[in-house]
């Protein structure tokens, strides 16, 4: 029998509250004489069909009240019922009959389901939606509707909506799909019940078209989710608060700051007040855009609205702000939100830690690890954050450390444990023990994922090794892993670090076969790799490639560009081009600003060095330590110390703690001008913030000295060192 039946198939003798009676069947009713119960036989010897429906409705309510486990599992079993199991217009007709004790007719209906011979019927599940609907029992509704769909019968959607129900019961039936569609995540069936309701004028309930709107913003389907809203509002659904933080998330999460002011100014105009959520989700997106001022600002407008505030108000910006590397107005708002009364989470310490590893100032992360843990109890991410901070800065011996401390503590390594790790040898060039890691992970029943194998690739291609670099690509293909673009793009870099342009050239022809065609990264990594090769001429006929397929040059193309005629010395050309990317509406980056800072800088153009550290901050473009050491060492070479120190103290105030090259810089510049005192000065000051000094350090200390005073400098830094231990 076909979903969607025909009204001519439905007979119309029924009661009035019964919107099913179906035509008799044109066999006879047998007795079963084997069956588990002693019950009366049905009468053969009748072709009434109203006496033959009432007579298994009499004996299904006898075979209750002697029994009272009957129809409770499939095992019970009574052959009396056969003919209804077998023919499903006999079982729309008895289930009808059944209307007056809906629990017993649920009760027989998931019996007969589970029957052998049972042949399925969307009327009849429409009919036992229909009685459990009358008598509101949702729950068993809900039930009987997740069958539906795991059956696979979607056309029931047609029957709903075609009108063989009552409205209302249509309407709260499709309501229930739509529910149960959106919890599954079926996006598909989803859209197809919302726009056949509405144009049947059947409108869904305005929570299961958030529902929907949530699963599009979830999935990333902005343009459906903004469909969506836009019928609601043509169809006369009225938003609700939910509806419409659903959507400014949606615009934010899609990049669309302007529409979702746009829908905030609507909302209030519809009189329909923000909430702490809609508070949350406006800070959450403007901290990820960066503009954290505006963000924190509507903090104190939640206060002054009498909103409360939470933590998950807190945690994006602090996320905000470290993301920026303003650790130190991090640890304010962390500090405001515990004057509050609002107690950080794992989250937040995790967000804390991990600015501070990203800056590498792991002593700062652990310290704060260790606070931690006087408050909350840390889990897998905490430890994966320092495992990636000691990784970060090559101290894989604290690492480890970590990692064999996990057991204690009841945490299981992930996926992302042992990748961190894998990184964090292939950064030092140890493939070997990258590959035990690998093979580690497996026997602990961690499969390699596609970023496994890509950080074994790029570890390869760091050292030249391109073919173990093609072992590794090809062992992810046959544990049938499918690379991804990233996959594909760290092979390329490798190729075009070695000077390999034809290779890199054929994997990306490889890449486009796959179905990932060259996007905005593909032609970035290509102009920055054959700028690298000294390829100016060919990197611009790429860019001009680039337009042509429809990519528009951003800041990382210009500033590869840029950065590449900058290191060939022509300061004027890179200008023209930074000029060339403003008009073009392109941003430019801290890296933007920082390679041409660095270039005058090193040619002693220090007026435009400056200029440009002012424009950056102008642009809301923070600086960062690599920007504050480049104008440290301009103003160092041209022995304007007093500037250079400047440089130095401003960094600090800012939370931008200075790294082992802003001392060496400066250490290097006081002894070339015999400023001894100074410079051990500086070397302590180091060894007191656990910032640990390399050779260019000491190269830099010892340089200007004859054999004897070095033997002396050797044991006073030692002294040094041992004094700060």
């Amino acid at each position: 029998m076909t979903p969607c039946v025909k009204a001519s198939q439905v007979l119309s003798t029924r009661r009035s509250s019964s919107l099913f009676t179906l035509k008799v069947p044109s066999f006879f009713l047998f007795s079963s004489s084997t069956t588990c119960l002693s019950s009366p036989s049905i009468s053969t010897n009748t072709t009434d069909s109203t006496s033959i429906e009432n007579q298994y409705k009499d004996l299904i309510f006898s075979t209750v009240q002697v029994k009272e486990w009957a129809f409770c599992n499939s095992k019970w079993v009574s052959f009396e019922f056969a003919p209804v199991i077998e023919d499903p217009d006999l079982l729309v007709r008895v289930l009808n009959l059944l209307r007056e004790r809906p629990r017993i007719a649920l009760r027989f209906f998931r019996w007969v389901q589970m029957q052998p011979g049972y042949e399925r019927s969307v009327l009849a599940f429409c009919v036992i939606l229909e009685i459990l609907v009358e008598n509101n029992l949702m729950a068993s509704a809900y039930w009987v509707m997740e069958r539906v769909i795991s059956l696979g019968m979607h056309g029931i959607l047609d029957v709903l909506i075609d009108g063989y129900l009552s409205s209302g019961i249509s309407i709260k039936l499709l309501d229930l799909l739509l529910w149960i569609y959106t919890k599954k995540s079926m996006i598909e069936q989803c859209l197809l019940v919302f726009n056949k309701m509405v144009a049947h004028g059947s409108l869904p309930d305005v929570k299961n078209c958030n529902r929907i709107l949530r699963m599009l913003r979830d999935k990333d389907w902005f343009d459906k989710a903004r469909e969506v809203y836009r019928i609601m509002g043509e169809y006369g659904i009225k938003p609700t608060i939910i509806t419409y933080n659903t959507m400014l998330d949606s615009f934010f999460k899609e990049g669309e700051v302007q529409q979702a002011m746009d829908l905030l100014l609507e909302m209030q105009k519809r009189t329909c007040s923000p909430n702490e959520v809609t508070y949350n989700v406006l800070i959450k997106g403007l901290s990820k855009r960066g503009d954290l001022e505006q963000a924190k600002g509507l903090i104190g407008e939640m206060l002054e609205l009498g909103l409360g505030v939470s933590v998950n108000t807190y945690n994006p910006l602090i996320c905000g702000y470290c993301t920026q590397g303003l650790l130190v107005d991090a640890l304010n708002l962390e500090k405001e939100m515990v004057n509050r009364g609002i107690s950080p989470t794992v989250a937040t310490h995790n967000i804390i830690m991990h600015g501070f590893c990203k800056c590498g100032r792991m002593s700062e992360a652990r310290h704060h690890f260790e606070q931690m843990m006087t408050t909350v109890r840390p889990d897998i991410v905490s430890y994966n954050t320092l495992i990636y901070g000691y990784c970060r800065l090559g101290n894989l011996g604290e690492a480890f450390l970590l990692f064999d401390e996990l057991g204690y503590r009841s945490l299981v390594p992930t996926v992302v444990t042992y990748n961190t790790l894998i990184d964090g040898v292939c950064r030092l060039g140890d493939m070997e023990v990258a590959q035990k890691l690998k093979v580690d992970m497996s026997n602990h029943g961690i499969h390699p994922d596609v970023y496994t194998y890509t950080i074994l690739v790029n570890g390869c291609c760091k050292i030249g090794n391109m073919s173990l670099a093609k072992d590794f690509f090809d062992e992810m293909l046959q544990v049938g892993i499918a690379p991804d673009r990233y996959a594909y793009t760290t092979r390329i870099v490798g190729e075009l670090k070695l000077g390999d342009a034809a290779k890199a050239f054929s994997l990306q022809e490889e890449m486009f076969f796959k179905g990932y065609p060259p996007d905005l990264v593909t032609y970035n990594v290509f102009v920055h790799g054959l700028c690298k090769m000294d390829s100016l001429e060919k990197a611009a006929e790429l860019v001009q490639k680039m337009v042509n397929d429809g990519h528009i040059p951003d800041q990382i193309t210009y500033t590869s560009i840029i950065h590449a005629h900058l290191e060939k010395g022509r300061l004027r050309k890179g200008r023209e081009l930074f000029s060339e990317m403003l008009i073009k509406g392109q941003s430019p980056t801290v890296i933007t600003y920082t390679v041409l800072i660095h270039a005058h800088a090193l040619k002693g153009r220090l007026e435009l060095a400056f200029m440009y550290f002012s424009g950056m901050q102008e642009n809301n473009v923070m600086p960062n330590v690599v920007t504050y050491n480049v104008l440290i060492n301009g103003f160092c070479k041209a022995r304007i110390m007093d500037q250079a120190y400047r440089f130095f103290f401003e960094m600090e105030e800012r939370g931008i703690f200075p790294n082992k090259y802003s001392y060496t810089i400066l250490i290097n510049e006081n002894c070339n001008m015999r400023n001894w005192k100074e410079a051990f000065r500086l070397y302590k000051h180091m060894l007191e913030r656990n910032i640990l000094p390399d050779a260019c350090t000491h190269g830099a200390l010892l340089k200007q000295l004859d054999e004897n005073c070095k033997v002396k400098a050797v044991q006073s830094l030692e002294s040094l060192i041992h004094s700060s231990d």
